[in-house]
């Protein structure tokens, strides 16, 4: 009698590689060719035969590899030849059909005597007992991924790409399937970048909006892009001199938009959303702190990485240089600005907001950009202040000329571009000198 662990099939057919897919991916069980669904016991004609086309369908249309569970042996029953195939419970479900992908109508589960497709929700749940909960080492959904735009990016940097690389980059597994990384850097990233930019300081009205998909290297490429493209350059005047300043420092931008791709959690399927306001810039990615690290830490350079193979593809390429700087170069960069970045964090996910420099300097109180007078004046202040000492920190400036922290950052900035001041040191241990 047919059960959940037990079958008969009269003859070999094609259909039998449903039943060695679901003994595999359930509980294991046995397989007789040569008998009738009613028990009674026919015999196989040629069992060599019939071994060999068992063994090689095994072998050429099941993956990953589950020879290794499998057993092909003839039996003798009531003086006819019967093949006996046992299958053993594998260890890396889902098995599925080569032809078909880790897709319900290529993964199949035993159901009482039958072998049926498998839902989605039953294979997620293999792939996660097999593979732990790194989502990068999972076995992707999709195994039909092609790799074009990582190919020639991988190129670009002058990086090998082959089926070696692969396999040490962890985009294939040890049972050669393609897991979650792959299909991160392939064509097929199921993952997007919505970019939106506002009027304003309020998500109200729209001026553009753009979502990015493909390959992650190449999402990365196409959300920079579009960044510099709005990101403006504000030029003045000092005397005959033209000092031209982005909107946002490149650098800051950069490593913002790194953080967001690099450290996002990609088992939420929700799109990392880059906002430009008049203000500012958000880059926001799903996936809060790592468990165990505080704010504090990630500040002080602590880094503990949730993609640690993405980590490690994208320092190859050379697009991180050291894991944990991302935060400390972002507030480098506004080390003298008046409005400083901001990082919101929830249990699901993270927020760096990037003021946009230019905004903040030319809506300060009282500050002109027509008026030159008063800035000349201040310059010279500060000069004469050099005179009596080698340095000074921006501190000093407030209290000698009687100007706010704002008025002081934009006075040290106009004379740093003009080359009349040299900074060194770092964070608040930032101060000034004569070049």
């Amino acid at each position: 009698m047919e059960n959940k662990s037990l079958e008969y099939k009269r003859e070999y057919l094609d259909d039998i590689r449903y039943t060695v897919i679901a003994f595999a991916n359930t509980n294991g069980g046995t397989l007789y060719i040569g008998i009738e669904d009613n028990g009674h016991i026919c015999g196989v004609a040629d069992p060599d035969d019939t071994i060999l086309r068992v063994t090689n369908m095994i072998r050429d249309a099941i993956r990953p590899d589950v020879t290794l569970f499998t057993d092909v042996n003839t039996k003798e029953m009531e003086g006819k030849q019967v093949i006996v195939v046992s299958v053993q419970r594998g260890t890396a479900r889902p098995y599925y059909l080569a032809a078909k992908g880790v897709r319900p109508e290529g993964v199949y589960v035993r159901q009482g005597s039958s072998s049926v497709p498998a839902s989605e929700t039953a294979i997620l749940n293999m792939i996660r007992e097999t593979s732990g909960d790194c989502y990068e080492d999972a076995r992707s959904l999709n195994q039909q991924l092609t790799f074009n735009e990582a190919t020639t990016y991988f190129a670009r940097k002058k990086v090998p790409f082959g089926e070696k690389q692969m396999r040490s980059l962890n985009l294939i597994g040890a049972d050669g399937t393609y897991t979650n990384l792959a299909m991160l850097l392939s064509d097929q990233c199921v993952h997007t970048i919505k970019l939106a930019v506002f009027e304003g300081s309020k998500k109200t009205i729209f001026h553009d909006r753009r979502e990015l998909t493909g390959s992650l290297l190449t999402q990365l490429e196409d959300a920079f892009a579009y960044i510099d493209q709005h990101n403006r350059t504000r030029a003045e005047f000092e005397g005959l001199e033209r000092q031209d300043t982005r909107d946002y420092p490149p650098e800051a931008l950069r490593e913002a938009l790194l953080n967001a791709i690099v450290h996002r959690d990609y088992a939420i399927s929700s799109p990392t959303l880059i906002s430009l306001f008049d203000d500012r810039i958000e880059f926001v990615s799903i996936g809060g702190l790592v468990r165990g690290i505080s704010y504090d830490d990630i500040m002080l350079g602590v880094s503990v990485l949730r993609n640690q193979h993405l980590a490690n593809i994208f320092y190859r390429l050379r697009l991180i240089e050291a894991y944990g700087t991302g935060m400390l170069k972002i507030h480098e960069c506004y080390a003298d600005s008046v409005n400083q970045p901001q990082i919101t964090i929830t249990s699901n996910a993270f927020r760096i907001t990037l003021p946009n420099m230019n905004f903040a300097a030319h809506h300060v109180e009282g500050y002109s950009t027509s008026i030159q007078t008063p800035v000349l004046e201040r310059q010279k202040a500060v000069l004469q202040l050099l005179d009596t000492r080698d340095s000074i920190n921006r501190k000093e400036i407030e209290t000698t000329l009687n100007i706010s922290q704002a008025s002081a950052v934009l006075l040290i900035r106009k004379m740093l571009q003009a080359g009349s001041l040299v900074k060194f040191g770092n964070g608040r241990n930032v101060r000034y000198k004569r070049k």
